[in-house]
């Protein structure tokens, strides 16, 4: 019954988004297809919410408003997969979203009641915001049994929630075996009902415990210690997708304060507020080079940046950090397919391809030339509908 209801309230927000899309064509854009794929100067026109046409040059028949993107790129909107959301205050911060060009965000925890109301009220019109799928808050399993468990796995389904919260494995040094009981119960709960189930695994340990036991969402790339090829290897033959807060252990500059001294993400001093820490802030090197072992071993690797700041600096931060070890056209595939993937949405959402949703967003100058471009966005288009017009606000 559970699963009967979630398709019928997808099918809803479906419906309700193609009944606010608008009629729109874009011509003269740079696009950015899939997977680093480039349209040099093209068009796209919007039906219904949904992508009708992709080409190079003029189209050949057009539809509604016509948007002129000389000199802009068309990209597919951005999704973070693990936003920590203010869901009792939201306005400013939803707006933030889009501003920065998201249009799909999966909770990273917290109370669901309150994130199904927002979703609700998204999908209202009530507050302007980007597509929000709510999950179940944090999960220790150290202190949960098979029957608790379950019963949250439950609770989630009844509300709604296609995804739990965080479910907290042991990082050092790893998990129990009470801690994995837990986990297989609530992976097989999760399967009868529909609710996927994400682990929390920030150690090679509790990364191995939880692909040995059949996890396939990992919400986070270890940052403990180094990953080996061999490991790597194995989370990409479990089919198991990973979401990457790559700029975790970086230092923020700028954010909480204007006096050039390097802080962690919630703006305690770096490195010695760097959460459950391994001392002198290494897991910034973990984290990039982990994610290159893991990406290159053919492993899904998405994007899920676990900030709770402003997001257009959040995403610069970790943009930041992504260009490191990523190409830009690695960072596209990261950013879009993978992360749709992630959710389930692959055909949906992450790429600009005919029958996709119409969700993208339109840059000043060229992301494949530098991460900074990704930061200029000019217009923000939801299930076919302008969100954000930056040249209009001008």
């Amino acid at each position: 019954m559970a699963g009967k209801l979630f398709i019928a309230a997808a099918g809803l927000l479906l419906a309700s988004a193609a009944a606010m899309s608008q009629e729109l064509t874009i011509t003269n854009a740079r696009i950015v297809v899939r997977d680093g794929t480039v349209i040099g100067k093209g068009s796209l026109v919007i039906r219904a919410g949904k992508i009708v046409a992709v080409a190079a040059g003029a189209p050949a028949t057009k539809a509604g408003k016509v948007i002129d993107a000389k000199g802009m790129t068309a990209m597919a909107g951005f999704i973070d997969a693990h936003r920590h959301i203010n869901a009792r205050e939201p306005k400013t911060e939803m707006q933030r979203l889009l501003d920065a060009g998201f249009t799909t965000v999966l909770s990273g925890g917290g109370a669901p009641e309150p994130l199904v109301q927002l979703r609700a009220d998204i999908d209202k019109g009530v507050i302007n915001g980007p597509r929000i799928i709510p999950s179940g808050g944090t999960f220790p399993l150290g202190r949960a049994t098979e029957e608790t468990g379950r019963a949250e796995i439950r609770r989630l389904a009844q509300m709604g929630v296609k995804y739990t919260g965080e479910l907290i494995l042991t990082p050092v040094p790893g998990p129990t075996e009470q801690e994995l009981l837990v986990l297989r119960a609530m992976l097989d709960e999760g399967s009868k009902v529909g609710v996927g189930v994400q682990v929390h695994a920030t150690s090679t340990s509790a990364m191995d415990a939880a692909v040995a036991n059949g996890v396939k969402l990992l919400v986070h790339i270890p940052n403990k210690n180094w990953i080996t090829k061999e490991e790597a290897q194995a989370v990409a033959a479990s089919k198991a997708r990973v979401l990457m807060a790559m700029a975790f252990g970086s230092p923020v500059f700028g954010v909480f304060a204007d006096d050039n001294k390097p802080r962690f993400r919630d703006g305690k001093p770096w490195p010695d507020g760097i959460i459950d820490g391994v001392g002198g802030g290494k897991e910034a090197g973990y984290s990039m080079v982990n994610s290159r072992t893991l990406f290159d071993a053919g492993v899904v690797i998405g994007n899920g940046m676990d900030t709770t700041y402003d997001p257009p600096a959040g995403l610069a931060h970790e943009l930041r950090s992504w260009n490191v070890v990523f190409s830009h056209q690695d960072m596209v595939r990261v950013m879009g397919p993978n992360t749709a993937d992630y959710l389930g949405m692959a055909d949906q959402i992450g790429t600009l391809e005919v029958g996709k949703l119409a969700d993208l967003v339109l840059l000043e100058g060229n992301p494949m030339d530098g991460y900074w471009n990704w930061l200029k966005p000019r217009m923000v288009i939801l299930g076919g509908k302008v969100v954000v017009d930056a040249n209009k606000a001008r």
